[in-house]
């Protein structure tokens, strides 16, 4: 710990399990005071309880809620520095069989709830002309895509292009904006719904040989909500394992 986020109020988005959760809990082993919102109560009280910070239940598709969980950052702490929007959705679909209404709801979360979170942050965070927005997106759809994540993957494409717009909109405000794309990474939902071989032939598409874990995603965005971060905005850091590195299968030298 050397509480590189000491006296730092952050909102985390979508805390409640897996890589939201590893944010938060490493946002709070380095000082942050934090609150906690999620769409699922139980599990999301329950992060907030194993941490000791306040929680709100929070459909971050929904303006009212995004300005909710805000308002309790302001009404317990009086400020907001950090906020992360981490909540998303992957249901897997082929295109043709997606409707407009699947689409529409992966839109309204992913995108969205992007939008709703940094127009709710921006208004504290204009006031005290400083504040760091950052995002969870992915390296699928910026980078690669995989049958079934059509609609997913425009909307993490889209969390990319939001992020350097809003960048460049809210640079004069002392804003920074950035985010961080995860690889396959090792959460309760891969262990939950994936077999073991589906995870190994995950981790034999990675040269580091192994599937990421939360507090490697959550390292990366500790690192752009720091001060060590002041002057980088507009931009991603990839945390894949040098996944999106090879040109073909075959591609290692040595046996792991």
């Amino acid at each position: 710990m050397t509480d590189r986020l000491e006296g730092k109020v952050a909102l985390v988005v979508g805390a409640a399990r897996g890589i939201g959760k590893g944010i938060a809990l490493r946002f709070k082993e380095e000082g942050a005071n934090l609150v906690l919102a999620d769409i699922e109560p139980a599990a999301g009280q329950a992060t907030a309880d194993e941490l000791g910070v306040p929680f709100i239940r929070t459909d971050i598709s929904k303006m009212g809620d995004a300005e909710a969980a805000v308002a309790l950052v302001l009404a317990t702490f009086g400020r907001l520095d950090i906020v992360v929007q981490n909540a998303g959705i992957y249901p897997w679909q082929l295109i043709e069989n997606t409707s407009s209404e699947d689409w529409d709801r992966v839109m309204a979360v992913n995108l969205r709830g992007t939008f709703n979170s940094a127009l709710t942050a921006l208004v504290p965070m204009k006031a005290q002309g400083s504040g760091r927005m950052l995002f969870t997106s992915s390296i699928t759809g910026p980078h690669v895509t995989s049958p079934g994540h059509g609609h997913y993957s425009a909307t993490k494409a889209g969390i990319n292009g939001f992020i350097r717009a809003a960048a460049l909109e809210f640079s004069g405000y002392g804003i920074t904006v950035n985010g961080v794309e995860p690889g396959n990474i090792l959460t309760e939902a891969i262990q939950e719904h994936r077999g073991a071989a589906f995870i190994r032939n995950m981790e034999n598409a990675i040269p580091l040989g192994r599937l990421g874990s939360p507090r490697d995603v959550a390292n990366a965005f500790l690192f752009l909500a720091s001060d060590e971060a002041s002057y980088i905005t507009g931009t991603t850091i990839v945390v894949d394992g040098g996944q999106l590195l090879p040109e073909g299968a075959d591609f290692r030298i040595l046996p792991l």
